[in-house]
C-alpha cells in the first residue's frame, strides 16, 4: 500500500512508559515538516503532469490541424500524385520532440521528487543520530551519577557501622563496670552485715 501524507498525519505511536525515547513534541514538529515538503512535491508532481497532458494533447491537435487542409486540398489538385513526404514528416519529427520534451518532464519531475525524499530522509537520520547521541550521554550521565550515590552511600554506611561497633563496645564496657561495681557493693554489704552481726554476740560473753 502505498503511503500518503495523510497516513504520516494521522499516525499514532504508542506512548512506553519508563523507557528513554524521543520527545514527543520535536518529532511531531519533524513529521510536520515532511508532510509539508511531501505535500509540495505531490503538488509539483500533479502541475508537471497536467502541463504534460496540456502539451500532449496540443501536440495531437497540431498534426491534426495540419493533416485537415492537405485533405481539402487534395481533391483540388490536378495531379494525379500528390507528394505527402513533407506533409508527413512534420507531425512525426513534432511528435518526436514532443516525446523527448515529455521525457525530460517526467525526468525533472522524478528527480525533483528523488531529492525532497532524500533529503527528507537525511533530516531524519540525523534527528535520530542526534537523538541518539544524547541518549547515550544522558544515560551515561545518569550512571556516573548513580555509582558515586552508591559510593557515598557506602561510606556512610562504613561509619555507620564503626559508630554501632564503638556503641555496642560502650555497652559492654558499661554493663562490665556496673557489673563490677554491684557486685563489690554486695560484698561490701555482705561484710559490714558479718562483722555487725558477731559484735553482739561477743559482747554478750
Amino acid at each position: 500500500m502505498p503511503l500518503s501524507p495523510d497516513d504520516v498525519v494521522t499516525k499514532q505511536f504508542q506512548h512506553v512508559r519508563f523507557k528513554e525515547g524521543f520527545d514527543p513534541d520535536e518529532v511531531d514538529d519533524f513529521l510536520d515538516e515532511i508532510v509539508v515538503e511531501w505535500r509540495k512535491a505531490l503538488a509539483e508532481n500533479e502541475e508537471l503532469k497536467a502541463k504534460l497532458a496540456a502539451y500532449e494533447s496540443g501536440q495531437a491537435a497540431a498534426p491534426a490541424q495540419a493533416a485537415a487542409p492537405a485533405q481539402t486540398a487534395a481533391p483540388a489538385q490536378a495531379a494525379p500524385e500528390p507528394a505527402p513526404a513533407p506533409v508527413a514528416s512534420a507531425p512525426v519529427a513534432a511528435s518526436a520532440d514532443g516525446a523527448t520534451q515529455s521525457a525530460s518532464i517526467i525526468e525533472l519531475a522524478q528527480r525533483l521528487h528523488d531529492e525532497h525524499v532524500a533529503e527528507g530522509k537525511s533530516q531524519r537520520d540525523k534527528l535520530i543520530a542526534d537523538a541518539r547521541s544524547q541518549a547515550a550521554a544522558i544515560v551515561s550521565d545518569a550512571e556516573a551519577r548513580g555509582r558515586d550515590e552508591i559510593a557515598r552511600l557506602e561510606k556512610e554506611r562504613g561509619a555507620l557501622e564503626g559508630r554501632i561497633a564503638e556503641l555496642q563496645q560502650f555497652e559492654s564496657d558499661y554493663r562490665s563496670q556496673l557489673r563490677s561495681y554491684i557486685e563489690g557493693k554486695l560484698r561490701d554489704l555482705e561484710t559490714t552485715g558479718t562483722s555487725s552481726g558477731a559484735t553482739p554476740v561477743s559482747a554478750g560473753l
